[in-house]
């Protein structure tokens, strides 16, 4: 096996299966790593990535790069690309990895199975192949990371005022001159019962 092939299957065995958003992500995270001169292979202490898409590929780049959000070294962006932003922590240099969309022809009338729908053996096998400068864009960019994202003890705590929850790494929000979490003063996605 060579190393995408180990890589691949890293990433097959933490989403469950290969589609082409793993294959993807798994030559999004090869290519931002050798650029940051990191070994896929070694736990990199250094790396903090920023993914931009809540989809198979952020699987694979964090199967492949051994980020999490539980280390604070993976960060979510949602702005619904497959991308992402390389970050070395000790040198600040940054390298954004995206798909090169604009490069790829939609699948041909014989790439498509029973359903009318894109074969996905063939697209992973196809994505698999293509030479990276076909599938990838990759562009040195700066990241301007604040004190309160980076990995490590929270700096900084404190309590909402109406709910009493404990809110880390200033992410409270001040209204009318009280500190809330963004839940209470942003409405919050749950509601409880």
């Amino acid at each position: 096996m060579n190393n995408f092939d180990v890589l691949l299957e890293k990433g097959r065995n933490f989403h469950g299966e290969v589609c082409p958003g793993i294959v993807i992500g798994t030559r999004i995270a090869m290519a931002g790593m050798k650029e940051l001169g990191m070994n896929p292979g070694e736990r990199n202490r250094d790396l903090m990535v920023y993914v931009e898409i809540d989809r198979c590929m952020a699987d694979a780049v964090q199967a492949v790069t051994g980020i999490t959000m539980g280390h604070r070294t993976l960060k979510y962006k949602d702005y619904g690309k497959f991308a992402a932003t390389f970050l070395d922590l000790s040198t600040g240099k940054a390298v954004r990895v995206s798909a090169a969309e604009n490069k790829r022809e939609p699948p041909k009338p014989g790439e498509k199975n029973d359903n009318n729908r894109p074969d996905m053996k063939k697209m992973v096998e196809a994505l698999s192949k293509v030479p990276e400068e076909e599938l990838l864009l990759i562009e040195e960019v700066k990241v301007d990371i604040g004190e309160h994202d980076i990995p490590g003890f929270p700096k900084f705590k404190t309590h909402c005022e109406e709910c009493g929850d404990r809110v880390l790494d200033r992410r409270e929000v001040i209204v009318d001159g009280r500190t809330l979490c963004k839940a209470c003063a942003e409405g919050s996605y749950y509601q409880k019962i």
